[in-house]
């Protein structure tokens, strides 16, 4: 009997709920650590920037709309999505050429953080909102709401734990997200974004895009839909990001990707990075009413 034809996996990104390939065709010939070729990635353009966009404003509404608890109990099952394929979630990392030790170490806290956040999904309001005095026979209340979509941009270092810290204070809020995976290791977010698919995340909550940042940055900046942009840049696209920011008022919370970022700090997770990605909004009520 002959040897059996190896077949290699087609990578598709994940948008809307569904599996894409962008729609340019183009992709870029991703190799393993010893230079061997091991998939096409996908190379996005705008367009699939926009069509991401349009997607998440659909999914908007109705995850706003979720419970805090029920949104909590589906990044909890992400957690156990994560879990289950914890060793092909560690290959992925380690395909660069990080040790098996570091693959694992990053996917553990990658796991941990989800839940930390699906913790926080119905604890964050009583800590960020507020009664507050005032001189009439009212009560008045700080209440926190989501901004909408917010772009995120992954670095290129720390392909999972990286870009999965970034996602979560943004969909724990009821925000949604279209994300740009990183550059130079981008098969952890193709199989992430297997894991949203089965996971009860409603399709279009968290949209996943691969591809040049060159392409991408600059509509990034400028799409008036994206309400809040996140990430770990490098100065020029720092630079480019708040410029087209400052255009459409969007607010900006960007790391400088050139400086070393312990992605598995305590700081890198919790109450303060969702207040980056929220608003607030003061109400009054009659006293009696």
């Amino acid at each position: 009997m002959p040897p059996r034809l190896h077949i290699t996996k087609t990578p598709k990104c994940y948008v809307g709920g569904a599996f894409i390939r962008s729609e340019s065709g183009r992709v870029t010939a991703l190799h393993d650590a010893s230079g061997a070729f091991f998939a096409n990635i996908p190379q996005c353009t705008r367009k699939d920037l926009r069509n991401a966009v349009e997607a998440a404003a659909k999914a908007g509404p109705g995850w706003a709309k979720r419970s805090a608890f029920n949104r909590g109990q589906i990044l909890y099952r992400l957690a156990e999505m994560m879990e289950a394929r914890a060793v092909e979630l560690t290959e992925a990392v380690a395909l660069s050429g990080a040790s098996k030790a570091e693959a694992a170490r990053a996917v553990a806290a990658s796991i941990e953080r989800v839940v930390h956040y699906a913790g926080w999904t119905d604890k964050y309001e009583q800590i960020l909102g507020s009664v507050n005095p005032v001189a009439s026979a009212h009560f008045n209340f700080t209440v926190t709401e989501p901004m909408g979509i917010i772009g995120v941009i992954a670095p290129d270092d720390s392909p999972l734990l990286a870009l999965i810290s970034l996602i979560l204070p943004a969909i724990t809020s009821g925000n949604c997200v279209v994300a740009l995976a990183s550059n130079t290791q981008p098969y952890p977010s193709i199989l992430l974004g297997e894991m949203l698919a089965t996971c009860d995340l409603p399709g279009g909550v968290v949209n996943l895009l691969t591809g040049l940042r060159s392409e991408m940055v600059p509509t990034f900046a400028t799409h008036e839909h994206l309400r809040a942009l996140s990430g770990a840049v490098k100065e020029a696209d720092r630079k480019t990001l708040k410029l087209g920011a400052a255009e459409s008022v969007k607010r900006v919370h960007l790391l400088k990707a050139e400086e070393p970022i312990d992605w598995f700090a305590d700081k890198m997770q919790g109450v303060e990075e969702i207040r980056a990605l929220i608003e607030f909004k003061t109400t009054w009520h009659p006293v009696g009413a």
